[in-house]
């Protein structure tokens, strides 16, 4: 069974075509920069064809859909003849609302209430639909998809961690509560470091930071998501790429007051302006930023200062409400690849007993320890697989 799995988040796409008969992967790709430039580095893993490694022009999610199908199938690059050898497509999904607590199978009904869920991840819904509707386009209803859901991990959450202290029927009535998100990564590096731990997951308290263009820290006790720092939208927790994270509620007042500015428009400005854009004006991506601060650039070291701060903080407080941490796990774009921000925001760990070490710390692209043997609190680098999960979950319904 070949399972094709979309991920498509705010500002990039990773796809990988799995032969789920060994779990291996015939082809990966990232298209990263959508809307910034575009880039495509197609990668096929059996017959000894080339790796696709060039720019191309990538203004919406659509464009890059189509360039991914492309490879896949053409006759250079490709690693199937035609589409008909895939046996069914895994798409991840951000937000399910209240109406899925669980992965499902693709139809009309599904795909009306996910249009319905887009309010609540408005720069992630509406990629994961281009994606799911392109697919479709082009390989029929013959084949079977399955829409992955980021919420469904921390259904787990209790209510003192998932209520907000707003009037009760705001959430009887409307389902006005925590969700948080990137729940198929949390999901897989926790049970990843329990492997490479040696231990039941049963048995640990995991913090895991999920930092890319978008972010979120997921406390997870016993294998078990407690808490979350996303809530009922990707917008609050961490400062992000574009996304300004927790805010007083008052600010968004002041502003539109006295700008005359819609809720839309705040909105826009919140989800797609904010974050570590707009403090530093430079970028969202973090690698500019970086390039930016070295330069000088007070207001790149800023944006990258706040990220850090913030991170730390959250983990603070996730040791508190577990009562403890066994580990911290980096993941992500960020998480995976930045060294200088893993060790910036180890730095605030010391009364954990955390030691990083330097060199672990340099490697990137491998699951590692980056912390000493005699760290008190261990710390891992653990490469996010995603789409594993998501193509798991499609073979348990389509298989």
């Amino acid at each position: 069974m070949k399972i094709l799995v979309i991920n498509a988040g705010s500002s990039s796409l990773k796809y990988q075509l799995i032969d789920m008969e060994t779990e291996h992967v015939l082809a990966k790709g990232l298209c990263e920069r959508i809307g910034i430039d575009g880039h495509l580095k197609h990668t096929p893993l059996i017959g000894g064809k080339p790796v696709f490694d060039e720019d191309l022009p990538m203004p919406t999610h659509s464009e890059a859909i189509a360039a991914v199908i492309d490879k896949l199938t053409s006759a250079e690059y490709g690693v199937v003849t035609s589409m008909k050898e895939i046996d069914a497509v895994g798409h991840r999904v951000v937000h399910g609302g209240e109406k899925f607590a669980c992965s499902v199978k693709i139809d009309d009904a599904v795909m009306t209430a996910l249009e319905e869920c887009t309010p609540f991840a408005p720069l992630h819904n509406p990629a994961n639909i281009t994606g799911i509707n392109a697919c479709r386009a082009v390989m029929g209803d013959d084949v079977p998809m399955v829409a992955v859901f980021d919420t469904a991990f921390h259904q787990t959450m209790p209510g003192k961690a998932f209520m907000y202290a707003i009037p009760y029927e705001y959430y009887q009535n409307d389902g006005i509560r925590r969700y948080g998100f990137h729940g198929t990564s949390h999901r897989y590096v926790s049970a990843r470091c329990a492997e490479l731990m040696g231990k039941p997951i049963e048995e640990l308290k995991l913090i895991s930071c999920h930092m890319g263009n978008g972010s979120s820290i997921c406390a997870i006790d016993g294998g078990k998501c407690v808490d979350t720092s996303m809530g009922f939208t990707p917008l609050v927790g961490l400062p992000m790429g574009t996304r300004c994270g927790d805010l007083d509620s008052g600010v968004i007042q002041f502003i539109m007051n006295k700008y005359g500015i819609s809720i839309d428009e705040m909105l826009n400005i919140l989800n797609k302006k904010s974050g570590v854009l707009g403090v530093s004006g430079v970028s969202s991506d973090f690698r500019d930023l970086d390039a930016a601060a070295a330069e000088g650039n007070d207001r790149a070291q800023l944006a990258l200062d706040m990220f850090h701060y913030w991170v730390a903080k959250v983990v603070g407080s996730y040791v508190a409400a577990m009562n403890g941490v066994d580990a911290i796990i980096f993941t992500a774009g960020v998480g995976e690849n930045s060294k200088s921000s893993r060790a910036a925001i180890a730095e605030y760990f010391g009364y954990l007993g955390v030691k990083i070490d330097p060199v672990a710390n340099s490697k990137r692209g491998e699951d590692i320890m980056i912390s000493t043997p005699d760290s008190k609190v261990k710390v891992f680098v653990i490469p996010t697989n995603e789409e594993l999960v998501i193509a798991r979950d499609t073979k348990a319904i389509c298989g």
